[in-house]
This record gives C-alpha cells, sequence and structure tokens, in this order.
C-alpha cells in the first residue's frame, strides 16, 4: 500500500508550520489503522506511507478504515488521503522492499480521486464479495516504466456513486477505428468518417458499454498498428473496424468485432443496402455489438438507437461535412460548418442533431475568441433549444445548452440540471463530463471537478483538451506541482498543442518561477502566430515579473489590434492584474462583464485574481455575476 496527502506540498508552501502540525496529526491517525490490520510500516516518504500487509482483503479493509477516519477529520483541515494497492512479489533489502510489486502500488496511488482507494485486478480478484464496498473498473492505464498493461479499479465507498462502467468484463470497452473509404472518389472521405462518428455515437448510449471517443479513435486513421496495441493503448477489450464503399445511391458496409487479447472475430457483418438504409444499418451494428458483448440495452436506449435523426440523404451528407469542418476549430472552418449546418435544416428543419451542431459552432466561435460573447451564445442558446424541442432526449444538445447556462448566462442551477442531464442520457459522451467539471471547477467543488474529468479523460484518452483539463482543475484548486505535471503529460502527447503551452504558465506563475512561465508562453505566442490570448498572458506574465516595458510594448499592440478585431477586455483587464493597477484591471473587468465574458464564469477560483479579491469592486462584480 502506498498513501500520500492530496495537496500537501501546496499547503507547505503556504505555511509550513500548519503543513508540519497536519502531517503529525495525519500519522498519529494512520498508524493504529495499519496495526489493527497487521501492517508493516515500511517507511515513510514526506506525506506519505509505505505499508506491507499479510493478505490483500487486510489491507483493503485498512484503506477503507482510513478513509472513513481521514473523512471525519476532513471538515477541520480540508486535506484527503489517496491510496493504491498492489498484490505481487517484493525484493526484501534489510528494512526496504524493492521491485514492480513496488512500483505498481506506486504508479497506482497517483490514479486514485482525493479521498479514494485504487486496486489492481490482482487485489480485486481476492477481495471481490470479501469487503462491503464496490469495485469499478478505470480501464487499462498506462503506468510509466511497465509494458505490461494491468487494469485497475476503484473503491465505490459509502456516499460515492459508481460510474456507468461497472462491468468485470473489460470486453465491455469498445473502441471503433475509422472505417476504410474503398469509394473511388476520394470526395467521399467525409462521408467513411461521418459513419465512424455515427456508429460510434450509437453505440456511445448503451450505458452497459464504454466507448472511446472520436477524438481519440480518429487518431488512427491509416495506421499501421495492430489491434491489440491500439486497444492497450486505448484501454478497451475489444476493437470495431471496418469499411465503406459508396457509389451513386448504393453502399457497401462491412464490420467486424475483435477481441483485442485473442484476435477472435466476436461478430461480422456485411450490409448491401440503399444509401436510404444507412440509419437502419447503423442500428443495427450497435444491436448486434451489444449482444455479441452481452451488454443489455435499456428500452429508451433502444428507443434512441432506432430514432432516424433525418429522412434526407442530402441533409445527412451536409450534416457530416459540418462535423468535418467542426472538429478543426479555425475561424475558416468553424464559418464552413455553420454555412453546413444551416444548409443541412434548409433541407431538414426538423434534423435535431444539426441544430446541436449548429450550437457547437457559435460556442466555439466564441471561446476561441472569433465572435463576441454576446453575438455567439444567444444564438448557440437558441439552436440547442431548439434541437430538444425536436428530440427532449439528446444528450449532445443538453451539454449544449449548460454549457451556454454556464458561461454565458451566469444561470449556475439551470447549468448543473442541464449537464447533468446529458451525463445520465449519455454516460459516454465526453464533452459531456468535461463540461460539468468546466462547471464543477467554476463553483470551486474541485474534487468532483477532477473525478469528471478524469471520466471524460477515460473515455477520450488520447485528446488534448480534456489531457489541459485537468491541469486546469488542479491549477484552479491550488495544487500547482501536480498542476504543472499534468501540463506536462499533455505536452508529451503533443509538443505543438498551444492550449497546454498557453496555460503551462500559470502554475508557474504562482511559483514565482517567471522565467519558466515566460519560456512556455514566448512558445505559445509562436505556434499560435500570436494569437489574442497568447499576448494577453504573456504581457501579464512580464509585468508580474518587473518586466514592465516589455509588457506595456505588448498591451499596445493589444489597443491597436482592438481598433480592427475584437479584442476580450477580460484579457486587457489581466495584464492591468499583472501591473498591480487594481483600478484599472477592475475597469476592465467590468467591461467584461459588460461583454458577458465566458472567462468571467472562473473569476471566483481564479488564482491569479487573488490581489482584487478585497476590493470592493471586485466583490460587487462577483455579487453581479450570482456568486455569493
Amino acid at each position: 500500500m502506498f498513501t500520500d496527502i492530496v495537496g500537501y506540498s501546496a499547503l507547505s508552501e503556504r505555511n509550513e508550520a500548519v503543513a508540519m502540525r497536519l502531517l503529525e496529526d495525519h500519522r498519529s491517525l494512520l498508524r493504529p489503522i495499519f496495526e489493527k490490520h497487521s501492517g508493516r510500516e515500511i517507511k515513510t516518504m514526506a506525506d506519505g506511507f509505505l505499508v506491507e500487509f499479510a493478505s490483500a482483503v487486510q489491507a483493503v479493509r485498512a484503506s477503507i478504515e482510513i478513509q472513513k477516519a481521514s473523512g471525519e477529520r476532513r471538515a477541520e483541515d480540508g486535506l484527503k488521503v489517496r491510496i493504491g494497492i498492489h498484490l505481487g512479489d517484493v525484493l526484501v533489502q534489510g528494512d526496504d522492499v524493492l521491485g514492480d510489486g513496488v512500483n505498481i502500488a506506486s504508479r497506482i496511488e497517483k490514479l486514485a480521486e482525493p479521498g479514494g482507494v485504487c486496486i489492481t485486478d490482482d487485489v480485486a480478484r481476492q477481495v471481490r464479495n470479501k469487503v462491503e464496498v464496490g469495485l469499478e473498473s478505470i480501464g487499462m492505464p498506462d503506468l510509466k516504466n511497465l509494458a505490461v498493461k494491468i487494469e485497475v479499479f476503484k473503491l465505490v465507498m459509502d456516499g460515492q456513486t459508481a460510474n456507468h462502467l461497472t462491468s468485470n468484463d473489460p470486453r465491455q470497452s469498445i473502441a471503433v477505428l475509422p472505417f476504410v473509404n474503398m469509394s473511388p472518389d476520394p470526395e467521399n472521405e467525409f462521408f467513411s468518417d461521418g459513419l465512424t462518428e455515427d456508429i460510434l455515437t450509437q453505440l456511445s448510449k448503451i450505458s452497459a458499454l464504454r466507448v472511446i471517443s472520436r477524438t481519440s479513435v480518429m487518431q488512427y486513421k491509416n495506421t499501421s498498428k495492430n489491434i491489440r496495441s491500439i486497444a492497450n493503448e486505448l484501454s478497451v477489450g475489444t476493437v470495431l473496424e471496418g469499411s465503406v464503399r459508396k457509389a451513386g445511391n448504393r453502399v457497401r458496409i462491412t464490420a467486424q468485432l475483435i477481441d483485442a487479447k485473442s484476435d477472435a472475430h466476436l461478430w461480422a457483418q456485411t450490409y448491401d443496402r440503399e444509401l436510404s438504409d444507412i440509419f437502419a444499418v447503423q442500428s443495427d451494428v450497435a444491436e448486434q455489438i451489444s449482444q455479441a458483448l452481452q451488454a443489455r440495452i435499456k428500452p429508451a436506449e433502444e428507443a434512441q438507437i432506432r430514432r432516424r435523426p433525418t429522412e434526407s440523404m442530402e441533409a445527412y451528407e451536409t450534416y457530416l461535412q459540418g462535423r468535418v469542418h467542426l472538429g478543426r476549430r479555425t475561424e475558416e472552418a468553424l464559418k464552413k460548418a455553420i454555412a453546413s449546418f444551416e444548409k443541412a435544416l434548409e433541407i431538414d428543419p426538423g434534423y435535431a442533431s444539426a441544430f446541436t451542431g449548429l450550437a457547437d459552432a457559435y460556442i466555439f466561435m466564441s471561446l476561441m475568441e472569433y465572435m463576441p460573447p454576446k453575438e455567439a451564445f444567444p444564438k448557440a442558446r437558441a439552436a440547442a433549444e431548439k434541437a430538444l424541442l425536436i428530440d427532449p432526449g439528446l444528450a449532445e444538445a443538453h451539454a449544449s445548452l449548460g454549457l451556454v447556462k454556464f458561461q454565458f448566462d451566469w444561470d449556475w442551477a439551470a447549468a448543473e440540471s442541464e449537464l447533468k442531464k446529458a451525463r445520465e442520457l449519455n454516460p459516454n459522451y465526453a464533452p459531456g463530463h468535461h463540461f460539468f467539471a468546466d462547471y464543477l471547477k467554476g463553483m470551486g467543488r474541485f474534487d468532483e471537478a477532477l473525478a469528471q474529468i478524469r471520466e471524460a479523460q477515460a473515455l477520450d484518452p488520447l485528446s488534448l483538451a480534456i489531457s489541459s483539463g485537468v491541469g486546469h482543475v488542479l491549477y484552479l484548486s491550488r495544487q500547482y506541482d501536480e498542476a504543472i505535471a499534468a501540463y506536462r503529460h499533455t505536452l508529451e502527447l503533443d509538443p505543438n498543442f498551444v492550449q497546454a503551452r498557453l496555460w503551462f504558465g500559470r502554475p508557474f506563475l504562482q511559483k514565482g518561477l517567471y522565467d519558466e512561465a515566460i519560456s512556455e508562453l514566448k512558445q505559445a505566442m509562436a505556434l499560435s502566430g500570436g494569437s489574442t490570448i497568447s499576448m494577453a498572458v504573456m504581457a501579464h506574465a512580464y509585468a508580474a515579473a518587473g518586466r514592465t516595458a516589455e509588457a506595456q510594448e505588448i498591451l499596445d499592440r493589444l489597443q491597436e489590434r482592438a481598433k480592427e478585431q475584437y479584442v476580450p477586455s477580460y484579457w486587457i483587464g489581466l495584464i492591468y492584474v499583472g501591473f498591480g493597477d487594481k483600478d484599472r484591471a477592475m475597469d476592465w473587468m467590468e467591461k467584461a462583464y459588460d461583454e458577458r465574458s465566458a472567462w468571467l464564469a472562473w473569476m471566483n477560483v481564479e488564482p491569479r485574481f487573488d490581489p482584487l479579491r478585497s476590493e470592493a469592486r471586485f466583490k460587487a462584480l462577483a455579487s453581479k455575476i450570482g456568486f455569493s
């Protein structure tokens, strides 16, 4: 067993005396519990323990008692314990133990939620039905320096709820690889990609399955990797692959479901159909796969799977083109997405998914600073509401409306209601978990936010945006070392991901590591071509570091830019925070309020605004937004 205290490093930096007192209290609380369950304390490591037990059952029972006892203390000190347990051989060397058994326990302890316990599959087999807690698989995550994949479970204790993946059968996790375009016309590539996404969407409506999201699976388009390697990287037990040949009004679709461990074909089918039968094919694939994996489909899920989104193939193909443009996120691509969705709706005004696509396109236009919030968000709201009038069970539309309620309307209760509804309707919709995490961290509910962003990450493990979202939760909760590690992990996936470079600077600034922050932000400016956000955050960093001339030069450039295009007042206000000019900072923050800046949804927890919190104007602004 490995244990540690979440947030202890940050507390030590703020108040070392308090941290030491809490550490002693922590040790005096845990040691009698170890002894009670025949645990042998091998060594302490700063705020953590390494402990050996005679059996897996004793170790797990000890972990449950530790978390219950820690929960009673939590109201006083706010600190939580994280625990990892593995069963395996170790090498005894004097009073120490070494080997893979120890390394694995250490690695999975980092996966546990604050106040949570993670165990390996070896431990799960030993304790199932012997301890009074639930077990929930979190898949087979990558563990540093370990080539072999290990399934990891978390304990679901009193007061916690299991997520949708509760089966111990890893075959009930699935990745839908991009279908190969076999059509003679390469222009049909968008159709094969769209079919992949639609089949994935249909499968995601089945709550008994865990379905990897589009962002991650599309990275395997035209890959030469074998099925087993892909399954390991995505932590799934089964993979669906196939091909599409479209000619005129005819389409041939082949699909095969493969067990990743044995390479055995669990199901295969070829469909030769009229193009108008495409939705029936998608529904049949979802139902056949659920039967092959023995995953029960609920009646409401079956109704959603069999629902035809549109009767028009022209509207459907136009909608698919819009989804392709939406995924690219550039200003030009988002404008094309809007045009495609609007065209699809001209053809079929009752196409709910096209309304949802339109809502998402306008949301991203605002969040990427291509369009003022007051112009984009009302259009997004109207589109999402129309989608729900047509199909109240469309999870994606509830998620989009929830984001509007959170980041534009600042209607916290309505936002939570919509985002929870999206999660209930489709627990496999990774953006729904991501959006809910955004809301929760804005409310200061960081433990819940971390759980939601981790769930999004399990469903979309290669998503750079979600990976950066983990860092944002940790940064806002003032776990700066952990935030730095999370952003570093994102950049290991893609060193050129602008968002991670951009936000990487913030925890460095909070730690007073100005050179490190500025280094990351220089790369963000270069990679983004000098975007407004990157310039503003760089100016803020220069100002905070005392390099006022460089900060002023960027501020001047942004104010010139504002004469020709939209430059959000929020970012100008942030620069003045760096200068320490509270009055001007508040002037611009009040302008940001008038603009309905989406970023103000996090103002109550943003560490960079700490110097303003005692200001009467800041308190008044927070109250107007709805923060008590």
